[in-house]
């Protein structure tokens, strides 16, 4: 019963953390536009150093390790996550509003995600629940930034814009999150194996083919560094855990 509600609470603590964070991001962006979207860049290079490191080192290992098929499954959470770019970079290059639309559904179901994450990982490994939310909790104050502009490019008002985004963005990561948690604490070892699998493929995805390519876009002069930093954040805690 203690490690039920230890792991419940991490789940719970981070998912509303990542809203904070990204609620965080939205006002900073609403009040200080130039500073926050100068910083959003060093949080994705940071962001993507932690999740990039976290699959590699610990969840993917660890979700073989449980199921020897789940190099199977981290395919398809890639491939799943490259598709669903692809549809709506498809949709997205129709009018303004259809772009802020579409752009944002995809910002939803990407929050909703991230909340199942949290839930999949934890349940796996204090360890690498913590590695892979903490990666993911860094990447929600850029989140939140690009969704308040997806709005505003849309055509919507600044304080709506506001509410929407921390709606779709934010509140949407605890919901996933304690919707997965009742279904995921029923599931066997070698199931949630295949899931950690799927989630190591779209931490991948979201790190490599998502943060970084947005990041180096927009360059800056310590973006390398902030990646790096990510790296090492996640090597310290993984080796201080070995030794």
């Amino acid at each position: 019963m203690f490690e039920f509600s230890r792991t419940f609470v991490y789940i719970a603590g981070f998912a509303l953390i990542a809203a904070l964070v990204n609620g965080v991001g939205i006002l900073t962006i609403f009040k200080y536009r130039k500073w926050a979207e100068k910083a959003k860049t060093y949080f994705m290079c940071f962001a993507a150093g932690i999740l990039i490191s976290t699959p590699l080192l610990l969840s993917l290992p660890k979700a073989i390790e449980k199921n020897s098929y789940a190099g199977f499954t981290a395919l398809v959470g890639f491939l799943f996550m490259f598709f669903s770019n692809e549809l709506i970079k498809h949709y997205t290059h129709k009018e303004t509003l259809a772009f802020g639309m579409t752009a944002v559904e995809g910002i939803g179901i990407h929050s909703l995600i991230d909340g199942v994450i949290y839930t999949v990982t934890f349940k796996i490994s204090i360890l690498i629940g913590v590695l892979a939310s903490t990666g993911l909790v860094v990447h929600e104050f850029a989140e939140g930034v690009i969704t308040y502009l997806v709005l505003l490019d849309g055509g919507m008002k600044e304080k709506t814009a506001m509410l929407y985004a921390f709606l779709i963005a934010g509140l949407t990561t605890p919901i996933g999150a304690f919707i997965a948690y009742p279904f995921i604490n029923k599931l066997s070892e070698s199931i949630l194996g295949l899931m950690l699998g799927f989630v190591s493929g779209v931490l991948l995805y979201v790190s490599a083919s998502h943060l970084l390519p947005k990041a180096r876009k927009e360059e800056k002069e310590h973006s390398l560094l902030a990646f790096l930093a990510g790296v090492g954040l996640a090597l310290f805690i993984v080796l201080s855990k070995l030794l």
